[in-house]
């Protein structure tokens, strides 16, 4: 038996980035693997584009954020800004979801039309593992996540009350250039 979910991932901060990103996400989850594809368009490009999704430990729904979360009104949805609305960063679209390590170089980049497309099995047993000791449930619950892809190029201007510092990693990379709600398509 496999169940699919799907987002449609639309553009954030694209008047400030000066490009829309949009896309899609699926996702295939069997006994024992989970299946993620996204396909992403019109992001900045040549660029590394971090992707995860996000969302709520205690099960609430997490919803998309939109200009409305930008609570400090410097024209940019910084990650802390999504963070009411989307939870927290849970899971990464990297090149180990299972590991759930997050800050790191090892996220798909953009081809110089700004074209990146991702396709990943999980070893859903691994996951679940380290998604419950994370968060306290072993349930991924995606029809209550959000995708989040994110990064813009390292000369783009950003002002001072852009946050998002994770590690070593800036504002730069860690701001959000497109979301999507997840939604259950079939058991």
């Amino acid at each position: 038996m496999m169940t699919k979910y799907k987002a449609e991932i639309v553009p954030l901060n694209a008047a400030k980035i000066g490009s829309s990103a949009h896309g899609t996400a699926t996702f295939e989850v069997t006994a024992d693997q989970l299946t993620i594809q996204i396909e992403m368009f019109d992001t900045p490009a040549n660029t590394e584009h971090w992707e995860h999704f996000h969302g709520f430990p205690d099960g609430r729904p997490a919803a998309i954020a939109t200009e409305a979360n930008d609570v400090n009104h410097d024209g940019f949805v910084d990650l802390m800004e999504t963070e009411t609305t989307s939870g927290t960063t849970m899971v990464p679209f990297d090149d180990a979801p299972e590991n759930m390590d997050i800050p790191h170089d090892r996220y798909p980049v953009a081809d110089d039309q700004g074209y990146f497309a991702y396709t990943k099995q999980v070893p859903l047993k691994t996951l679940t593992t380290n998604f419950e000791q994370a968060f306290g449930s072993a349930d991924l619950q995606l029809d209550k996540r959000v995708v989040y892809i994110h990064g813009v190029p390292a000369n783009l201007n950003l002002p001072d009350t852009v946050a998002g510092m994770v590690g070593h990693f800036d504002a730069h990379v860690t701001l959000p250039i497109a979301v999507g709600k997840i939604e259950k398509v079939s058991d």
